[in-house]
């Protein structure tokens, strides 16, 4: 529904409601009052019925007794006399006249009222037919019609004493027929001249809205210098002068923002870029400190991260730097400053912005003004509900030189203090990124590699070896008996065992050697460029540094030692999968000789890979040789 037609709605409803209501209640108290008055009537009518039949039943009373008083000569006479005067209609000796005895009504058609005297031996009854004639008279003496019951309608007079008969009253109704006309005619034409006034008044007041709305629809199809008239200073008219002074503003407004039209196009194509450096934290601090350049006109612009561990500001990216600082990006790693000294230290050491002019600090970029702000990592609370920590320093971000020679102001300030915000959120972001991948792939107890990183390793290492023509060598290492150090000592004594002999695999290989936890007590160490001598040398060397150095843990000494297989490849398979079933063979072979030593993989097992790897066998008793197929189920576990 449109405007035009709620506003005609309301105002009928205004007008027309009060109109239909009054009619309403016009109505209803006629048609109440003509019903009081029809009850007043029939009352009367009932009064005065009773009343004429009570006197009737006198009357026949009075005649019957006036007969039988007199002689018994005289009677027919008089009885002849008084029913001449019209006092009865039949009167009758010693028999009854017929009809309804007034003092005792029965049920029963009636055709004629009596009355009885009683004399002695001598009964007299004189009768009254109830004919039409008779009802007539009632009628026209009560104002009603009376008639017989059976009749519908009408108020009922049951028999009772003194008013024998079972009559019926209505009363004709009066229907104001004429004054509903009048209401009708009245609303009706209230109705039309409401709707005429209602579409004037309608049109009247939305004719300038509809203007206004087209005026804005062709502002918002581009045409700026559309104007709305202005018919009358009201309310309306004041709504209007506000559209046209908006209109000529966003014009205004329009051609400035067209004036910068490519200044925005490579803003965003500075965010793009951003977006597609997720991870690249070099990248993404390029990214920030260009658009810093572009927004606040400086010439020049340094990032720099804080190296906790020596106590520097080292430098990560620059544009526009002059002196020493003029240097390619992969050298600027090697411009570090201290921290808490000159103007980038003061700002990391504190976290406080500065802005100023003049020279800097000899070690410094050189420059004519500057501003400096900290790059904070976001405080993110440890628990839902607990207060933000306060945010940790991560470095600095500084700009030099505004082009044109002002100096830095507060709004350039709070743009590159925003600026700062987004490179500590990605400096915070790449960092957890890096140790959410970090701990992914090792474990966390021993801080080895896991399982999930191992299969990956050795494949790469076995790619490698195979386009190099060199060798790898294997090694699986167990700890015997682990379930009985848990057993005896506790899981918090097992623990502390694999994390001392996680550190003395790391203390007893080289640096391009990789050690894993697969699982449980059984641990791969993968030996690049070395053949079955070194991996027996390996597994020597190691199998000894943890037979004779016990593990102490609260108070304890636990005697451990470690049962190895080794194989080499391509000596002992033709894959990673081959290689790591080979030397889980030997692995198995060393705890049937025994356990606490170690075992090389036979050569025959290139073509016999059956086992997994990971499939290795159980912590049980010295078993019978187990052939290079696949093992029962029961060795699986920790040995």
């Amino acid at each position: 529904m449109t405007l035009r037609g709620r506003l005609t709605t309301a105002f009928l409803v205004v007008v027309l409601g009060p109109v239909l209501l009054g009619a309403i209640f016009v109505a209803v108290t006629v048609a109440a009052v003509n019903r009081d008055r029809s009850a007043e009537r029939l009352d009367h009518a009932t009064a005065t019925v009773r009343t004429g039949i009570a006197a009737t039943c006198r009357q026949l009373q009075a005649a019957a007794d006036a007969v039988a008083v007199v002689p018994a000569r005289d009677r027919s006479a008089v009885a002849d006399q008084l029913i001449a005067r019209g006092l009865a209609t039949k009167i009758q000796m010693d028999a009854p006249a017929g009809g309804q005895d007034c003092a005792h009504p029965a049920d029963g058609p009636v055709t004629a009222i009596a009355a009885r005297s009683v004399t002695g031996d001598l009964t007299v009854t004189a009768g009254q037919t109830v004919d039409q004639d008779f009802l007539e008279r009632l009628s026209a003496a009560a104002g009603a019609r009376v008639a017989l019951t059976g009749r519908d309608g009408g108020r009922v007079l049951t028999p009772e004493p003194g008013q024998p008969l079972p009559l019926t009253l209505t009363v004709p109704q009066n229907k104001p027929i004429f004054l509903y006309v009048v209401l009708l005619a009245v609303v009706l034409s209230v109705a039309v001249v409401a709707v005429l006034v209602a579409r004037g008044l309608a049109h009247s007041t939305t004719r300038p809205l509809g203007e206004l709305a087209w005026a804005a629809g062709r502002v918002a199809d581009g045409d700026l210098n559309t104007r709305v008239p202005i018919p009358h200073p009201d309310e309306l008219g004041r709504l209007a002068a506000s559209f046209n002074r908006m209109t000529r503003e966003l014009q205004a407004y329009v051609q400035a923002l067209t004036a910068s039209r490519d200044q925005l196009r490579g803003h965003l194509a500075i965010l793009g870029e951003t977006l597609s450096s997720t991870h690249d934290l070099h990248r993404i601090l390029q990214v920030i400190l260009r658009t810093a350049l572009a927004a606040t006109g400086a010439r020049a612009g340094l990032v720099l991260l804080i190296d906790r561990p020596a106590g520097q500001l080292v430098a990560q990216c620059g544009i526009g730097l002059a002196g020493r600082w003029d240097v390619p990006d992969s050298e600027l790693p090697q411009q570090r400053l201290p921290l808490g000294e000159g103007v980038l230290g003061g700002v990391a050491a504190t976290g406080e912005p500065r802005r100023g002019q003049g020279e800097l600090a000899s070690a410094e970029p050189p420059c004519l003004s500057y501003v400096a702000v900290p790059i904070c990592a976001p405080g993110i609370p440890e628990e839902p509900g607990d207060p933000a920590p306060f945010p940790e320093t991560l470095g600095v971000l500084a700009l030099y030189d505004r082009v044109g020679g002002d100096r830095f102001d507060d709004s350039d300030l709070s743009t590159l203090r925003t600026f700062a915000g987004q490179a500590g959120v990605a400096v915070h972001n790449v960092r957890l990124h890096e140790e959410a991948q970090r701990l992914s792939l090792t474990d966390p107890l021993t801080g080895l590699w896991n399982y999930r990183y191992l299969h990956e390793s050795l494949r790469r290492e076995v790619e490698r070896a195979s386009r190099f023509g060199r060798m790898l060598a294997v090694l699986v290492l167990d700890l015997d008996h682990f379930k009985d150090v848990n057993d005896t000592y506790g899981h918090a004594a097992g623990d502390a065992v694999l994390g001392e002999f996680a550190r003395r695999i790391r203390v007893g290989l080289r640096e391009v050697d990789v050690a894993f936890r697969q699982g449980g007590e059984e641990f791969v160490v993968l030996l690049p460029e070395t053949d079955a001598y070194g991996g027996a040398i390996v597994a020597e060397r190691l199998g000894a540094a943890v037979r004779d150095h016990p593990v102490s843990f609260d108070g304890l000494t636990v005697p451990i030692s470690v049962s190895i297989g080794v194989a080499v490849y391509p000596e002992h398979g033709e894959n990673s999968p081959q290689v790591l079933a080979a030397a889980d063979r030997a692995l198995y072979a060393a705890k049937n000789a025994g356990r606490d030593t170690y075992r090389l993989a036979e050569p025959a097992d290139v073509t016999k890979s059956g086992v997994s790897p990971g499939d290795h066998g159980g912590d049980c008793d010295p078993a019978p040789a187990v052939p290079s197929g696949p093992r029962p189920p029961q060795h699986r576990r920790g040995r």
